[in-house]
């Protein structure tokens, strides 16, 4: 089935770790050997071997209209024609920065970059450098790019400073982030007293998708605003994942939540390497040249990618959303009754066009309730799901993306083919 990309994964590892260029394409959690993709199209891409998959990755979340958008497309053809990098303003750069704060709650100035990562590690540094600050907190399980501070792992309990979870990454960087458990107000809350004073911000995900699909719980998100509010706590919403893909204004708008500053990526990018951060005037304004907080890019803010987010953007409208929420519905229901038939130990998590199956039979609340998921079953099902033309994220620990290809008949499709891979695992 993948005797082209075996060839193409051994020669890649001569001269790529890995074979790979970020690590989670490997298949290292699930196993076997990684499809290398040719082409995409719609909902569907296709392998080296010519394997066809309906593809529920998405490029890790940009593609929510799909792979290769007609219109996408040719506005980006006719933008690389003109010059695909100047290093120099354009008009184009302020016509995607006002779309973005025209959507987007709290967000008054927006800066672009090129990758997520590079949206969170200045965000946090412009917290830093707005509050004289140096602590942060994120959550377990919640993912911000691999840039030193966010590569924290727990210590010896929840209020306990955080140790470096790879080498490079240094023990004085790791004192400054604190880990506290998602939808627990209290494991903040106790963080906040233990450093009083010194916490610039907190950071995470309002939609966890690095762990699988974990919503908010018990107004968790507002509960947060108001810690920050009462401690002069800068609260960074990473909307790498969930911004302009599970509302039209990201987490903010969905949840009724207003943070002081927000990361964007992937579906802002349309599937380029784009980014941003963003947020409130008296923030922003700290970045250079208006601002001593510098932050600095060559590529950032190129032509080419900006056209792709000025078009997927475009494409946004309200009616996206409820077809957006609607596939999403009957994906969940129907995977949802496929589980009650069988009477099997899994369960499904959705926030509009984010979804995740645990292998677990009560809905996950946090990293922890993750991890105890029967990882084995999962591997296998993930397996069976590739042989049968299901492409999936290849971990338990990560969400998966619906777009406005997936049609009616195709989601039809998965859950026979997701039928029949539950039947050869279980």
């Amino acid at each position: 089935m993948f005797e082209r990309s075996e060839e193409l994964l051994t020669r890649a590892r001569k001269s790529i770790p890995g074979g790979v260029n970020s690590p989670v394409r490997a298949f290292t959690a699930v196993g076997g050997t990684p499809p290398f993709i040719e082409r995409a199209e719609g909902a569907h891409i296709y392998d080296a071997d010519g394997n066809e998959y309906i593809d529920f990755v998405l490029s890790w979340g940009p593609g929510i209209v799909g792979h290769a958008h007609p219109k996408v497309v040719e506005a980006c053809q006719k933008a690389v024609a003109r010059g695909s990098s100047f290093g120099a303003p354009t008009e184009l750069e302020i016509e995607l920065a006002e779309r973005i704060i025209e959507r987007c709650p709290g967000t008054d100035v927006v800066r672009l970059v090129n990758s997520g990562t590079e949206a969170c590690m200045s965000a946090v540094r412009v917290a830093r450098g707005a509050t004289g600050r140096d602590k942060i907190i994120k959550f377990e399980g919640c993912y911000h790019g691999h840039a030193d501070s966010f590569l924290i792992a727990a210590g010896s309990g929840a209020t306990t400073l955080g140790v470096p979870n790879s080498p490079g990454v240094t023990r004085g960087t790791a004192h400054d982030t604190l880990l506290a458990t998602f939808n627990d107000i209290d494991s903040v809350a106790s963080l906040v007293d233990d450093n009083t004073g010194e916490v610039a911000a907190i950071i995470l995900e309002p939609v966890c998708g690095n762990t699988g699909c974990l919503p908010p719980r018990d107004d968790f998100l507002k509960k947060l605003r108001k810690l920050c509010d009462d401690n002069g706590i800068v609260l960074i919403f990473d909307e790498v994942m969930t911004g302009f893909r599970i509302a039209k204004g990201g987490a903010a708008e969905r949840f009724g939540v207003t943070p002081d500053m927000s990361t964007f990526g992937k579906v802002v990018g349309g599937g380029f390497p784009l980014a941003a951060y963003a947020g409130k005037e008296e923030i922003m304004r700290h970045v250079a040249p208006d601002g001593p907080v510098y932050q600095a890019g060559t590529l950032s803010g190129n032509p080419v990618a900006v056209t792709a987010g000025i078009e997927t953007l475009k494409l946004l409208d309200d009616d996206v959303y409820d077809q957006l929420e609607a596939l999403g519905s009957r994906l969940q229901s129907g995977i949802d009754e496929l589980i009650e038939q069988r009477d099997l130990p899994l369960c499904t998590e959705r926030v509009g066009s984010m979804f995740s199956l645990f292998f677990t039979p009560e809905i996950p609340v946090d990293h922890d309730d993750v991890k105890a998921c029967d990882i084995d079953r999962f591997n296998q099902f993930f397996h069976a799901s590739l042989k049968n033309g299901v492409y999936l994220a290849p971990s338990q620990f990560e969400a998966g993306f619906l777009s406005t290809a997936h049609t009616d008949e195709i989601i039809d499709q998965v859950i026979d083919k997701t039928a029949d891979a539950l039947d050869e695992v279980y």
